[in-house]
């Protein structure tokens, strides 16, 4: 016997589809809006966000916008403090060559054990992984070279087959992800990166665990004095002589959170 409800409820689902869409669509467009306005400084180092205002200028619901906001929080462009709201990060360097120690470390222990433990098609997925990128890894938008170089790093810290290792690197790289995707499109940025990266490849397939640690110490070492460099260019693009930082208002030097 028919249900009389059924065809009342394939009107609701038939309803409710569309309307899900539309709020992934809106919170998706949020996101993408929002993050350009962080990288390129139109929203300033630690000013707190005014989700109201973002709604009225990118005419969308202030639901979509907490949505992105929360993303963009867990992906480390925005920090929130409880009781106050979204705030976006600080450009200090301070605590930054701390992080890309222990980064350092974290990853030659990864690399070291990957060696040991993966089998030959697992680091022969992370070749074809980087075989699949190089041709046209330099030519891609700033964003695209930030998430490939974070999986490419991530891949071996899988690899390592120790799940703690790779929950440690995925919290670094929230930390430093902001700082990161600045120095990607400075000047300072690493031209050599494909090169290096082909010879960590090399090495994890030679399984030459003491040369590629080496490799990747090196790398993040010379990315360290690169970001160092594009942050104090940040600095002096987003803040001009007459309008001191919120820091110096402060009168305090705000760490990375």
């Amino acid at each position: 016997m028919k249900n009389p409800l059924d065809s009342g409820l394939v009107a609701v689902n038939d309803t409710a589809e569309p309307e899900v869409r539309r709020s992934a669509d809106s919170s998706e467009r949020a996101y993408n809006a929002i993050r350009k306005l962080l990288v390129e400084f139109q929203l300033k180092p630690e000013e707190r966000i005014n989700e109201m205002r973002l709604a009225k200028s990118l005419a969308i619901s202030r639901t979509p916008i907490r949505e992105a906001l929360n993303r963009l929080a867990s992906e480390g462009f925005v920090s929130l403090t409880p009781n106050r709201g979204f705030f976006v990060r600080s450009l200090s360097t301070e605590g930054l060559i701390d992080l890309y120690e222990l980064r350092s470390i974290i990853e030659c222990a990864a690399f070291r054990l990957m060696c040991e433990r993966a089998s030959d098609e697992e680091i022969g997925g992370l070749r074809s992984y980087w075989e699949n990128l190089v041709d046209g890894y330099r030519d891609q938008p700033p964003d695209d070279i930030l998430a490939e170089d974070e999986q490419f790093h991530m891949l071996i810290a899988e690899l390592s087959g120790n799940p703690e290792i790779v929950n440690q690197l995925q919290a670094i790289n929230a930390r430093i992800r902001f700082i990161r995707r600045i120095q990607i499109e400075h000047r300072s940025h690493d031209n050599d990166l494909v090169a290096i990266h082909s010879a960590i490849v090399d090495a994890a397939t030679r399984r030459a665990a003491e040369e590629g640690m080496e490799l990747l110490r090196k790398h993040i070492e010379l990315t360290v004095s690169a970001t160092q460099q594009a942050l104090k260019d940040a600095l002096l693009r987003v803040y001009s002589p007459s309008e001191p930082s919120a820091r110096q208002r402060r009168g305090k030097v705000a760490s990375p959170s």
